[in-house]
């Protein structure tokens, strides 16, 4: 069977996916919930842009700056001083930001997570994994040499059965701490309980908490992350990757942990250590992301308020949010054909919100993403429109 006869099969069965992207903003580009596809302007309910920072004037300044003392392109990885006094600049920021010895700087959340999962575990090891972890934490498990056992989504009971009968030499829990499609938060209290209980009785460090903090970082926890939210201090063995490409509206990704496990990833991470150092540019605006959160707190008090309006909306409206507890509001559909119909219906109502389906997730839905640049007039305009849609008025 050739690609196009695979083509032809997505499409009949409503995924197939297709690139559309966006036009220049006819306003200032800080305002991401507003974007211009094929000439029209929708509100953009599909951003992870959560703090209405990626056109950020102090990121803009910064990145300008940057660019014009160290040029664009870095020419080499970190270990061939690709990197420059802004790279170790921002892993001081970061650490200190996320309450930790030691940071290290990734080119992607992708990239940390193939990266830093393979050193971490090796043969002899387990990593236990939450059933609903981003695909870039599967792709960690299925490259390192450790054997991987899989426990019931957000399920602390289940988890402590396999570590008692499934524990290597080394054990790792991996968990995502706000799941991208659901967006319901890991129960990351029980699952620390859990692995500081294994490290007394077992020893430190036998078993290591690594979280992906994609989406709480900037989000959770006054914009600390999820650690801060569940009031858990940052132990040795816990490792927390972040990255500054969703609320902290950058790019690139970070590893935060003791300073021994940093040199360690610098050592063997292959994500990092074979990978062309970022640009400065985006180094130095990562920087200002961090200032930012820390120095305009309404920013995330804005976004924690919006959600609020809209999921007290979808309530009243009937509409099916699964277990969400943040900003990320799915609405469950029964069928691709189902998402893909109401996706082209909220876009007639100028609201851009692409439908998800499979192998993306195993059920299809809208995922919809509420930020703070986004007005009370906008959400009322998007739940006008799903609401006429409902109706069968769309």
């Amino acid at each position: 069977m050739t690609f196009a006869d695979r083509l032809g099969e997505l499409l009949q069965r409503n995924l197939l996916r297709s690139i559309r992207d966006r036009e220049a903003p006819r306003a200032h580009a800080a305002d991401l919930s507003r974007i211009i596809i094929g000439g029209s302007e929708l509100l953009n309910f599909a951003s992870n842009d959560y703090l209405g920072l990626a056109g950020h004037s102090s990121l803009v300044k910064a990145a300008r700056e940057a660019m014009e003392t160290f040029g664009f392109g870095t020419g080499a990885s970190r270990l061939l001083a690709g990197g420059t006094s802004l790279h170790s600049e921002l892993e001081h920021d970061v650490a200190a930001f996320k309450g930790t010895e030691a940071a290290l700087v990734f080119n992607s959340g992708y990239a940390a997570n193939t990266g830093a999962l393979p050193s971490l575990a090796g043969e002899g090891d387990t990593l236990f994994s939450d059933e609903l972890n981003h695909a870039s934490i599967i792709d960690g498990c299925r490259l390192s040499r450790a054997k991987t056992v899989i426990y019931r989504h957000g399920d602390a009971d289940h988890l402590a059965e396999l570590l008692e009968s499934e524990g290597g030499q080394r054990s790792v829990v991996v968990t995502d701490t706000v799941f991208s499609m659901d967006g319901d938060i890991a129960p990351l209290g029980a699952l620390h309980a859990l692995c500081a209980r294994y490290n007394a009785r077992a020893g430190d460090r036998s078993v290591l908490l690594y979280i992906d903090d994609a989406h709480g970082t900037g989000v959770l926890g006054g914009g600390r992350g999820a650690l801060s939210h569940f009031g858990i201090r940052p132990e040795p063995w816990i490792l927390q990757m972040g990255t500054f490409s969703k609320a902290l509206g950058s790019f690139g990704a970070f590893i935060a942990t003791d300073k021994d496990t940093v040199q360690w990833l610098v050592n063997t991470a292959r994500g990092f250590i074979f990978s062309t150092a970022l640009p400065a540019a985006i180094v130095a605006a990562s920087r200002a992301a961090l200032r930012a959160v820390q120095e305009e707190p309404f920013r995330v008090a804005a976004l924690w308020e919006n959600r609020a309006r809209l999921q007290r909306g979808l309530r009243a409206a009937g509409f099916d949010t699964l277990q969400s507890g943040t900003p990320i509001l799915p609405l469950a559909m029964k069928t691709p054909e189902e998402a893909v119909a109401f996706a082209e219906q909220l876009r007639k109502h100028r609201i851009h919100a692409p439908a998800i389906r499979p192998p993306t997730v195993a059920k299809p839905r809208i995922r919809l993403t509420v930020t703070a640049g986004h007005t009370p007039a906008d959400i009322d305009a998007l739940l006008d429109a799903l609401t006429a849609i409902r109706k069968g008025k769309g």
